[in-house]
């Protein structure tokens, strides 16, 4: 059952240098009880796209349509988005020390969202702060839920974000970058507290984050966003071993045993993302991709069906049946790109890059 569905949802920032076209025509879906990866370079357009569903954009030209339980989001006033924020929808910010009040107690703050949405007094809300706390596996939550923000850890902070946003059992939960400057320890710990929390509440989740460690091992289907798109979307198995797209083959030569390939080379995607003021012409990944042809640099690909996986959908112009990993895949999609190159495409960094290295993706 579909619990959340945007469709071709555009945000953008009037600024005195330009329009910042943040989100351009992104579309998705997210079932109830499933978890979506939504990753992708900052700047890319995911958080973004997340803030605008939840109202918390003020000043964005907005179109399109986010409809979360049959209920439109984008034509909702503030009042009503507040019935609906934290209770149905709840969001893990991607700073915790920022997005905690400096002057209040954790445990007031967490006190206070339970309180905006239920009848209960002062008292039973710190009870179940306390208890929240517990659940999030913070030590002597009793003394805890009287700290101050500044006297926790990062991981503690994280922790009081993640408690705060399931104490009121949402359907729904947005969780932007949440293993952020964590040691690795950690994020194994809070990533295994949210799929418990799934499990027990029966919520969906939204992750969005440029670990792709991350999404393996908790995402059911992942979103690869770049310029404000989508470029591709596929379930988590065929993403890390049957991506189509060269932007999504880029990130996963671009991690550590992401392929799975022991001993395999990182090979960096070539540049850097573009201003979203000034987006490239054609596909906005052409001027760094090393399979890049003429007609990427004048025609924007739609998303289309790729046949070798079930709800694969991907945007490029190489042939969709040109998925997977490994050289011999990355070879093919050259010698297919060599062939419909022209004098343009030649001389774009990401193609002259792949031509002097001798190799593309390692």
């Amino acid at each position: 059952m579909t619990l959340l569905a945007v469709d071709n949802l555009t945000v953008s920032f009037p600024t005195s240098d330009g329009t910042v076209q943040a989100v351009r025509g992104l579309s998705f879906s997210v079932d109830a009880g499933k978890t979506l990866g939504v990753v992708g370079e900052s700047g890319s357009g995911k958080s973004v796209s997340a803030l605008t569903m939840l109202g918390l954009n003020p000043g964005a030209d907005i179109t399109g349509s986010a409809v979360f339980n049959g209920k439109e989001l984008l034509t909702m006033n503030q009042q009503q988005l507040r019935q609906i924020r934290g209770a149905d929808i709840a969001m893990i910010f991607q700073d915790p020390l920022s997005s905690l009040h400096p002057h209040f107690r954790v445990g007031w703050q967490i006190a206070e969202a339970i309180r905006a949405h239920t009848s209960v007094n002062k008292r039973d809300a710190k009870t179940q702060a306390v208890e929240l706390l517990r659940l999030v596996n913070i030590p002597q939550p009793e003394r805890r839920v009287e700290a101050y923000p500044h006297e926790m850890s990062g991981g503690m902070r994280q922790r009081v974000m993640i408690a705060m946003a399931l104490a009121l059992k949402p359907k729904l939960l947005i969780a932007d970058e949440p293993t952020t400057a964590l040691d690795a320890t950690v994020q194994a710990q809070l990533m295994e507290l949210l799929v418990q929390m799934q499990n027990e509440v029966g919520m969906a989740m939204i992750i969005i984050t440029h670990d792709l460690g991350v999404i393996a091992s908790v995402a059911d289907e992942v979103l690869v966003m770049y310029a404000g798109r989508a470029s591709e979307r596929a379930d988590a198995r065929t993403t890390f071993f049957s991506p189509h797209h060269p932007y999504t083959r880029g990130l996963l030569g671009s991690v550590p045993s992401a392929t799975g390939v022991v001993g395999s080379r990182l090979t960096p995607i070539i540049g850097s993302p573009p201003s979203l003021i000034s987006v490239p012409t054609g596909c906005g990944f052409h001027p760094r991709c090393p399979f890049a042809m003429e007609m990427c640099i004048d025609d924007q690909p739609d998303l289309v069906e790729i046949p070798a996986g079930g709800h694969h959908v991907s945007a490029c112009w190489l042939p969709p049946e040109m998925t997977g990993v490994g050289v011999a895949m990355d070879t093919a999609r050259q010698r297919y790109a060599s062939a419909h190159r022209g004098v343009r495409s030649s001389k774009l960094p990401g193609v002259v890059a792949a031509v002097e290295g001798a190799t593309v993706y390692a």
